[in-house]
């Protein structure tokens, strides 16, 4: 998966790198393939403005505005406010909308109020749909720091819903959100037909008005009807290229899913999807993750269309076939221990398109479906997304990031020579096996652990892969060459949860997104563990060390560090099954949450000096189909010339309401 030519790095903005990544062996499909690919890739990219509008209300008219004003725009391009103004846009488009997208808080305008003002006033005749108080409103969300806050506040002790900003409650309180959906499931009861809950509340806006609480609907014919109308048409384009007619059943389930938004009809599609394994080609497109609601219950809108590696899907293969072996021998309580792994099928895939809340930040790893009851009874689909973490890859090569943060000279040794190695892995066995492991007991509600639900999946697969990367069973399977190359991701594992994330955060924040907080709590709960000192033991197995003034992670002893995590597994697994809420607030908010002042201000001194983004996303390629007199599709061609803004502009122009 290499090409030297390729330029991976593109431009830079903020604390945002943008990359470019290479869609491997798209040339070499078939014609049907490739236009199987192109209709998906525009069902993907009709969903853009929908992931706008959960974000926050006010985002798509901010958007929309400051696009007038970027496309028309005749002041003087060199001066401090317009590039501040453009910077702005650049990461309002990044972050599909006005937040932070991994942070959650609002962006602050290196431009005036006074100047954007004017500029409005001067484009004034382009922007005729738009009243004098709209545009106030626009201009007061933007500067006004009340406003707004942030996207998602997880925030111990405060009304979570009335406190974010996301857009998937209106009027309501917390309490109010809470106590409507545990009511729809007690007397929804179990309401698939074979005895199973729905997931309730993913697909709708819950509403307040007039002392009435309700939803509206995510379908064709309710809102955001118009983009699922077009996701439709793009999907039912795609239904003859499919690969089979599981794959064509699977499409016809997902259309039906967004023509009625029944929750029933969509764990039909799960299923269908999830049992699907064969095409070379797959996709989601759908309401997915629930990172974006502080509760836990709504889904996010998000795209990814793809097909297999197949060499490097050899890898995942071997860890799903083995599934049952590494349940079996999990340190979690026999009790939560699924008694047959069912249907745990796991591919490397080059993505062909991201879009939603995978563009321009992606994930690089994705295990679906999210219904624990379809992951136990059916089982679930994981993949690696190869050719994202390549692109990762090429563009740290020698940013000297591991030089400056790794203890010695052996730590950067072992990380330079099997880090994407164990990186690799560490995600193959944290999608393909951590998330499908465990089970809940009978009874137990999967949204049970509320705001801390995230938190503690994420650092239940994370440990998964931990426990596992140093086993001689991944020597014996050939995934690892040796015993020792699990200590680069080890290694990897306390420096970030210890230190270098701190980079992401801003100085007298605590952490807010749900995968910062995993690594934090993994790491800092082994740091903290009592159990490493002992009258028989010397040294802690891993500590905090000053070396020429400068803070680092010292592991002294790996072995003891991978019982440590072991216990740690055990005990989040245990959280899980059990639906133990006060166990996982405690671990979270103790572990996972606040920032040593004095440790932040060093990392963010030391990482300035190196001069690197600490976040990155992508620019998608640009597919063009090529027909001939009759409109048939006769060759679908790929570039990657398109520029960041060039690309987001024809977005806003050809995908937008």
């Amino acid at each position: 998966m290499t090409n030297d030519n390729f330029n991976y790095n593109d431009e830079r903005f903020a604390d945002l790198q943008m990359l470019r990544y290479k869609v491997h062996g798209f040339e070499e499909l078939s014609l049907k393939q490739k236009t199987f690919i192109y209709y998906l890739q525009e069902a993907a990219l009709w969903g853009r403005d929908i992931l706008f509008d959960q974000n926050g209300v006010y985002n798509l008219k901010i958007r929309k505005v400051l696009e007038l004003l970027y496309l028309n725009y005749e002041g003087d391009k060199e001066s401090e406010d317009y590039k501040a103004f453009e910077v702005y846009l650049k990461r309002v488009w990044f972050s599909n909308g006005i937040h932070h997208h991994y942070g959650c808080e609002k962006f602050v305008p290196g431009f005036s109020k006074e100047w954007l003002k004017g500029v409005m006033q001067n484009a004034r005749c382009k922007m005729q749909n738009y009243s004098e108080s709209e545009l106030e409103e626009i201009v007061d969300v933007i500067f006004n720091p009340d406003v707004m806050q942030k996207r998602v506040n997880l925030a111990e002790g405060e009304d979570l819903v009335k406190t974010s900003a996301c857009n998937y409650y209106q009027g309501v309180s917390q309490e109010e959100a809470e106590a409507f959906y545990n009511k729809q499931k007690e007397e929804g009861g179990r309401t698939t037909d074979n005895g199973h809950p729905v997931m309730y509340g993913m697909n709708s806006t819950l509403v307040k008005k007039d002392g009435e609480i309700y939803e509206e609907k995510w379908t064709t014919s309710e809102k955001y009807g118009a983009a699922l109308t077009k996701i439709v048409e793009y999907l039912k384009f795609a239904r003859p290229f499919a690969e089979d007619e599981k794959q064509q059943e699977v499409i016809d389930l997902l259309v039906s899913y967004y023509e009625t938004g029944d929750l029933k009809t969509f764990d039909e599609y799960s299923i269908a999807w999830v049992e699907n394994t064969e095409p070379l080609i797959d996709f989601v497109n759908g309401f997915i993750e629930c990172y974006g609601d502080p509760l836990g219950l709504k889904c996010s809108w998000e795209s990814i269309v793809n097909f297999k590696d197949l060499v490097a899907t050899k890898r995942t293969e071997t860890l799903s076939d083995n599934a049952q072996w590494f349940e079996d021998n999990s340190p979690v309580d026999a009790r939560f221990k699924k008694d047959k792994v069912k249907g745990v099928s796991a591919k490397v895939i080059n993505a062909a398109i991201l879009a939603g809340d995978l563009y321009p930040a992606s994930a690089i790893g994705i295990n679906l479906p999210n219904s624990e009851w379809i992951r136990a009874e059916h089982g679930s689909k994981s993949v690696t997304i190869g050719n994202l973490t390549d692109a990762y890859n090429k563009a740290a090569k020698g940013n000297g990031f591991v030089d400056e943060f790794a203890f010695s000279a052996d730590e950067i040794e072992i990380i330079k020579k099997y880090g994407d190695l164990t990186d690799d892995l560490h995600t193959d066995l944290h999608e393909c096996l951590g998330h499908g492991s465990g089970k809940l007991l009978e009874g137990v509600d999967s949204d049970g652990l509320k705001a801390y639900g995230s938190t503690i999946e994420e650092a239940r697969a994370d440990l998964f892969a931990l426990y596992y990367l140093p086993d001689a069973k991944l020597v014996e399977l050939g995934l690892t060459p040796d015993l020792e190359a699990y200590k680069a991701s080890y290694y990897g594992q306390m420096m970030n949860g210890l230190i270098t994330q701190l980079v992401r955060i801003k100085p007298g924040d605590n952490i807010e997104e749900s995968h910062m907080r995993n690594r934090a709590l993994i790491a800092r709960w082994a740091l903290n563990k009592v159990s490493d000192v002992s009258s028989e033991v010397s040294e802690p197995a891993v500590e905090m060390v000053k070396k020429d003034g400068k803070t680092f992670v010292k592991i002294n002893d790996y072995v003891r560090l991978r019982e440590i995590f072991g216990e740690l597994l055990a005990e989040i697994q245990r959280i899980k099954s059990t639906g133990d809420y006060e166990a996982a607030k405690n671990l979270v908010e103790n572990y996972g949450v606040k920032v040593d002042a004095e440790l932040h201000q060093e990392v963010l001194e030391r990482y300035k000096k190196l001069n690197l983004a600490p976040y990155k996303g992508f620019i998608n390629p640009r597919y063009d189909a090529i027909k001939d007199a009759q409109g048939n599709i006769i060759d679908v061609t790929i570039s990657y010339n398109e520029g960041y803004a060039e690309q987001m502009l024809r977005y806003s122009r050809d995908y937008s309401f």
